[in-house]
């Protein structure tokens, strides 16, 4: 590691990131233009439309997790940039339901490459404190959320811009990840510098903890993701610019990221998601009863909820499961987002037939089953922990 410059990865993995975030809060500006009143889209056809940037991330994660110990972080770094930049290019050509379809696979296959990559990356150069420094990372998940509603509401609602300006911005963090990526040192991944076996990876993969994590990963995500995603759809009868609002929920999770460290170490993660799912079942229910300056009011506690959702998942495999390799967390990430891919149809679905308020309240069954669960989690965790320690008192 002494060659290795730590700063400078985190700051160009903070870059890829913000890219990867950037092209969600764009994304959802764009169902407005290939939608009813723009293109001609059903909602619904949006929906299939997007599922790429989900399927396609779920792809590159699964593949790419296990050709990080092979190939390298830095190999699959560059396939990340490379497909960044096919992607941008072909959504701002896109002009039907194909070419968009087409245009997002190419940017989920970028951005599952991109935590394919980089989580291990993470985890490796940090590995005395995965919990927070994972966090601390995926600050820039909502950080980067936040800077691309802002700059779809700047380009095309304040300067009247065309929409595929708002899309070429994306080409700005792009190069600049690229640029500084460009000849760095890159460390080995964790399960390599522990020198487990491929065997035994696979083995570990197969624990029961592990598949209780990857479920949970299922309705974590689609809490989070498959929300913020159609929030265009969902808040367009409550507030007049919703992006705002995403902008808002975004912003209060980077809050949240960037001071997790003392959150961690109080309430330990697997106290952090029972919290987190809590707050996410109220939130969603609040948005279903709110409107105009209330609707930020739920908004706010949603974003409570869904904060430490993800970097604490990925932080609890890479903690208590570390011999699952980076294929274990990309693993995690891949079952994410497969599941947003699954109820982003459903939601346009029942925001076509029913109403937003119905898609709503349908999602807030997922945080209600985590809460259960977590529940569960935390018994377990404590009697492991419990168990640990009478051992460890029995050696001395």
């Amino acid at each position: 590691m002494q060659d290795i410059n730590k700063k400078h990865l985190f700051i160009a993995s903070c870059l890829a990131l913000i890219t990867t975030a950037m092209t969600f809060a764009i994304r959802a500006r764009l169902e407005t233009v290939f939608g009813p009143e723009g293109v001609g889209l059903t909602l619904e056809q949006i929906g299939y439309a997007f599922t790429p940037a989900f399927f396609g991330f779920t792809l590159a994660m699964l593949f790419g997790g296990p050709l990080v110990d092979f190939l390298g972080i830095k190999k699959i770094t560059w396939i990340a940039f490379f497909t960044h930049i096919i992607g941008i290019i072909w959504t701002i050509m896109a002009s039907s339901m194909t070419s968009l379809f087409l245009a997002t696979l190419f940017v989920g296959i970028g951005n599952g490459m991109v935590e394919a990559a980089l989580n291990p990356l993470v985890a490796s150069m940090y590995s005395d404190k995965k919990t927070k420094m994972l966090n601390r990372f995926h600050v820039w998940f909502p950080g980067g959320i936040v800077i691309g509603s802002l700059v779809g509401w700047l380009v095309m609602d304040v300067l009247g811009l065309s929409w595929q300006i708002m899309v070429a911005t994306l080409f700005i963090p792009t190069i600049m990840y690229g640029l500084l990526f460009f000849n760095q040192k890159f460390p080995v991944t964790e399960r390599v510098k522990l020198g487990i076996s491929t065997k035994s990876m696979f083995q570990s993969l197969g624990k029961p903890l592990f598949i209780f994590m990857v479920c949970c990963m299922f309705l974590t995500a689609a809490s989070e993701l498959g929300t913020t995603q159609r929030i265009e759809s969902l808040l367009k009868q409550s507030v007049e610019v919703p992006l705002l609002v995403l902008a808002f929920i975004n912003g209060i999770m980077a809050l949240g990221r960037l001071f997790a460290g003392p959150i961690v170490h109080k309430l330990k993660p697997a106290g952090m998601l029972l919290f987190s799912a809590i707050f996410t079942f109220i939130g969603l229910w609040l948005l279903t009863v709110t409107s105009g300056g209330m609707t930020f009011i739920a908004a706010a506690v949603f974003a409570v909820g869904v904060t430490f959702f993800w970097p604490t998942m990925l932080g609890f495999v890479a903690e208590y499961l570390p011999e699952t390799g980076a294929l274990g967390l990309s693993i995690m990430g891949g079952a994410g987002m497969f599941s947003v891919s699954l109820v982003l149809p459903v939601m346009g679905n029942l925001m076509d037939n029913a109403s937003a308020t119905e898609a709503l309240r349908t999602m807030s069954i997922l945080p209600a089953l985590l809460i259960l669960a977590f529940l569960g989690l935390n018994i377990y965790m404590n009697k492991r922990n419990q168990a640990e320690a009478e051992a460890e008192t029995v050696l001395e």
